[in-house]
């Protein structure tokens, strides 16, 4: 019997919550058993650009990363959030360890195509995560924290959505654990009414989301989320939830199966 492993994915906008931080840090520290922690950190980003005077653009919702944004992002995701997080689990008695995608060779991506005459740069699509790898830290009582950057093998790092490296982390410890993801965020869960934030949606299945997708119930930024999530649990993830960030005990928001 596999022993059980949950993935905490945070955004951005926790992050910059110091009381959802606090609280997210202090469920997850509670969290028994192994555990990772991975996340966001655009609004830092886009602030620390702002203040040097880079512009921040963006399609669709993601982020064009050029030149000057890849140091930003490097900077803020790889150090400033990402090591505040650890010296904070520090701080609650668990023994974690920052990760970009280049540490360890834990993640490879290549660099996006441009598509549709859309160049989004230094941005990288998984190809792989080392699950195996991640395994051994784990099993060692480490719990990575792990910052939405990966390499390409070829000494570039690239910038790379969260929710997509939580699904591919997941994924890749399926094989190894029973693997609970959760996505947490500043909202209940998924809504069906995106100004009530009591009207959660209990639970999506893949036809479920084919049909609010085209209705225009499910929109925007929620479509490539539950997409990661549908993706992960196709490849044998016990189960998705995304809930509010201080809800992480799995017993509120929206079940993806």
């Amino acid at each position: 019997m596999k022993q059980k492993l949950t993935i905490v994915k945070v955004g951005g906008a926790v992050v910059e919550d110091e009381t959802q931080l606090t609280l997210l840090l202090r469920d997850f520290s509670a969290i028994s058993g192994h555990k990772v922690l991975i996340h966001g950190g655009g609004r830092r980003a886009t602030q620390v650009a702002a203040n040097l005077g880079i512009e921040s653009k963006m399609v669709g919702g993601r982020r064009i990363t050029d030149a000057d944004m890849l140091s930003v992002v490097t900077m803020v995701y790889g150090g400033l959030v990402n090591k505040n997080l650890v010296a904070r689990l520090q701080a609650n008695g668990v023994n974690a360890l920052g990760l970009t995608g280049a540490d360890i060779n834990v993640i490879r991506s290549h660099m996006r195509p441009i598509k549709d005459g859309i160049d989004f740069g230094f941005v990288g699509d998984v190809d792989q995560a080392d699950g195996e790898m991640l395994s051994k830290l784990i099993e060692a009582g480490i719990t990575p924290v792990m910052a939405p950057l990966t390499h390409d093998g070829q000494g570039h790092i690239l910038n790379t959505n969260a929710d997509t490296i939580a699904s591919e982390t997941a994924k890749a410890l399926a094989p190894y654990y029973d693997v609970t993801l959760i996505y947490s965020f500043e909202k209940k869960g998924v809504l069906s009414n995106p100004d009530d934030d009591d009207s959660v949606i209990p639970s999506i299945t893949r036809a479920d989301f084919e049909r609010y997708k085209a209705d225009g119930t499910i929109s925007g930024g929620m479509l490539p989320k539950i997409e990661n999530a549908l993706s992960a649990i196709d490849a044998g993830v016990n189960r998705v939830i995304i809930t509010l960030a201080t809800a992480i005990d799995g017993q509120s928001g929206t079940i993806i199966s």
